[in-house]
């Protein structure tokens, strides 16, 4: 039988990340992985370039049923020091948009640095290799795996969600917690794009490809999600930063409210634009708005988009200008796991400790990463998530050897 100190179930970020701090205190760490691939999500992440985290990251940038559950660790391993571990690693970056961090070159440099902390640390890896059944006694954990089974004091679950199946996101991490008694607070897609019905849908199919500026917001209360981000029109519904960042705060039989002309009273500009012009309606509101959506509008609301702007009524601009920015829309659903960026809910932080994120109910078994209920903010939050988590959990195991 193999024996081990750690073993981590899970070869993605935080899985990785945890296993390479966990090592390098001195630990005996495996980490097991089912897939072929390391760290997928990190590969195709950022468009190939990682959003790797954001400077700006802190607890009111993600979503839990438990919303205080992390603070404690994003506090102790924060964004400025992973930024300091990519620079040691001579890794190259630059801040994109709103504190976004993102690699100069590949994806790549960031599974290396990962790799590397491994390596370091002395961590053994068996991948491609399926974990079958785990069990729990008094001499720790007991892991029945493709490769034999493998003995251990501490078990780590870092398996991730269900987000894009295609690179082997399962429900182990769930069905491991649901055998060890702990509840799963419901999963969904987020930061996913949302879609509408055919019919509804119908007098905007044809605005696949337009994209503009938003404020997007549904909900009411502290559970409302309000943000200010750009908007992408899609053959089946919306997308874009506006909407994935929505996604996570909407739930099914809630309309979204979207402001099309941020920043601007479009009743008063079209009012202003009106005396002595002979431009016609449709030209003017492109002022405001992409041409083909004013012309969609125009046409939805039965105006006539070449009648001059001067022989409009102020009442039709008023009611023009108050749709366009009070859009309320109901979503019929999302476009699921396969285009989720993450999954929301998870194993369920109040039976977790925030300080370790080890198991109040089995000891020295922990949960990392995103199969725990803490959802980000679209822009680097998640990944500084299984950062901050993996380090909490790493430096609890090693401060508590023996």
């Amino acid at each position: 039988m193999h024996s081990y100190d750690v073993v981590v179930i899970g070869a993605g970020a935080a899985g990785l990340f945890c296993a390479g701090i966990a090592g390098q205190a001195g630990l005996r760490v495996l980490v097991i992985d089912h897939a072929e691939k390391v760290a997928e999500k990190i590969r195709i992440s950022g468009g190939g370039r990682c959003n790797f985290t954001n400077r700006d990251a802190g607890p009111a940038n993600f979503l839990s049923e438990n919303p205080h559950f992390c603070r404690s660790a994003l506090a102790r391993y924060t964004p400025q020091d992973f930024i300091a571990l990519v620079q040691r690693h001579r890794i190259g970056w630059h801040e994109k948009h709103k504190g976004q961090l993102f690699c100069d070159e590949s994806s790549e440099d960031i599974i290396r640095l990962l790799l590397r902390e491994c390596e370091a640390g002395g961590v053994t890896r068996w991948q491609p290799c399926r974990v079958a059944a785990v069990r729990h006694g008094s001499a720790g954990f007991e892991c029945d795996t493709d490769r034999g089974t493998v003995r251990s004091t501490r078990l780590v679950v870092a398996t991730g969600g269900l987000s894009i199946p295609r690179i082997g996101a399962s429900d182990f991490g769930y069905r491991l917690a649901r055998q060890f008694g702990h509840r799963i607070v419901q999963t969904r897609p987020a930061l996913v794009p949302l879609t509408f019905d055919g019919e509804v849908w119908a007098p905007f199919s044809g605005l696949a490809g337009v994209a503009l500026p938003v404020s997007i917001r549904t909900g009411e209360g502290r559970a409302q999600g309000h943000f200010d981000e750009d908007l992408l029109f899609t053959h089946r519904g919306l997308s874009g930063p506006a909407v994935l960042q929505i996604s996570s705060h909407w739930r099914a039989g809630q309309p979204l409210t979207i402001d099309l002309c941020p920043g601007l009273d479009l009743a008063a500009a079209l009012r202003n634009a009106k005396p002595g012009s002979r431009r016609q309606l449709a030209t003017v509101l492109a002022e405001h708005l992409p041409q083909r959506l004013a012309e969609a509008w125009l046409h939805a609301l039965g105006m006539d988009g070449a009648r001059a702007l001067a022989d409009t009524r102020d009442r039709d601009l008023a009611v023009l200008a108050q749709r366009l920015q009070s859009w309320q829309l109901l979503p019929s659903g999302t476009e699921g796991y396969r285009k989720a960026e993450v999954t929301a809910g998870g194993v369920d932080t109040r039976e977790l400790s925030s300080q370790t994120l080890e198991s109040r109910r089995i000891p020295g078994l922990h949960f990392v990463g995103e199969v725990v209920d803490v959802t980000g903010w679209l822009g680097g939050y998640n990944f500084q998530w299984a950062w901050a988590s993996a380090a909490a959990c790493a430096r609890a195991m090693a401060a508590a050897m023996p």
